[in-house]
């Protein structure tokens, strides 16, 4: 059950930082501060929660890539002065589609 919950969670955070995206281009993203913090923490809260998943839910899954959602986390909250934006707006807009697909899945 607790990995149902934390798969519940993440879709939650994928579904925010697209509602808050969806009529934005990278430039206006880009401009936008508190957007640009509403995401990373977003995403950031996504890796979080992806590190809490059981390590055998993990392994059973392997089509959702558990470390590398972990690791941009740790990217983020060790970085914050580094983060790429334009690789944040490549992940919202390229891999959270698909990673919110595959969660939809289980």
């Amino acid at each position: 059950m607790r990995n149902d919950l934390i798969v519940v969670k993440m879709i939650e955070n994928i579904k925010k930082l697209q509602n808050y995206t969806k009529d934005v281009d990278y430039k206006s993203f880009s401009d936008n501060e508190m957007l640009v913090e509403a995401c990373v923490f977003n995403l950031s809260q996504l890796g979080e929660t992806a590190n809490k998943i059981d390590p055998e839910f993990e392994t059973a899954n392997p089509q959702i890539p558990w470390r590398q959602i972990y690791g941009l986390r740790n990217r983020i909250i060790h970085d914050y002065e580094g983060i790429n934006l334009k690789l944040i707006w490549e992940i919202i807009e390229d891999d959270l589609p698909e990673l919110l697909k595959e969660l939809d899945k289980l």
